[in-house]
């Protein structure tokens, strides 16, 4: 079994309205610093698969199909042994 933690983020270019809402409301609490902000997706899937190797091909499936939009949208993931 294994843990797959897959991130989800709107492509470079790609107009963030959230991302824009949330810079402008951490400026209005003072945090000047705040340069930039991508809003995003974050997924924890628990997958039964016996090797890394058929998890990674499963975890990638899912993002091409259902949990990332490809034209606007880009995807990476971890995938971690679970123990115990």
């Amino acid at each position: 079994m294994f843990v797959a933690r897959v991130y989800v983020t709107l492509k470079t270019g790609v107009n963030d309205p959230q991302g824009l809402t949330i810079k402008g409301g951490l400026q209005q609490l003072g945090f000047d610093t705040v340069e930039d902000v991508r809003a995003g997706k974050f997924f924890e899937i628990r997958i039964n698969e016996e090797s890394k190797g058929h998890a990674s091909e499963a975890v990638g499936g899912m993002c091409e199909q259902l949990l990332a939009n490809k034209v606007i949208e880009d995807y990476r993931f971890e995938l971690q042994p679970v123990t115990g």
